[in-house]
């Protein structure tokens, strides 16, 4: 029996407030995994984080304060992002 299953492997915050998701998709048969493969997205300051894993939503709430938003967005403005 083959089956898919995509998790959550690995959650960093960088100095910025940014944080770096990688999500691991791993192909199973007979519960061996026969096939892996990995893709990583960031989660700026300010960003809707409302469709993102649990871990996620909870890190950025407690990272992603008031400040932080603040200094992203200026430094982001002082570069003419």
């Amino acid at each position: 029996m083959l089956e898919k299953i995509e998790v959550v492997d690995l959650i960093e915050v960088i100095e910025n407030g940014s944080i770096q998701v990688r999500t691991k998709t791993a192909i199973k048969e007979d519960g061996v995994e026969i096939s892996s493969k990995f893709h990583r997205h960031v989660v700026v300051p300010g960003a809707d984080v409302s469709a993102e894993d649990a871990k996620v939503q909870a890190i950025a709430a407690s990272i992603h304060t008031v400040g932080v938003i603040a200094a992203y967005q200026a430094a982001n403005a002082a570069k003419g992002v």
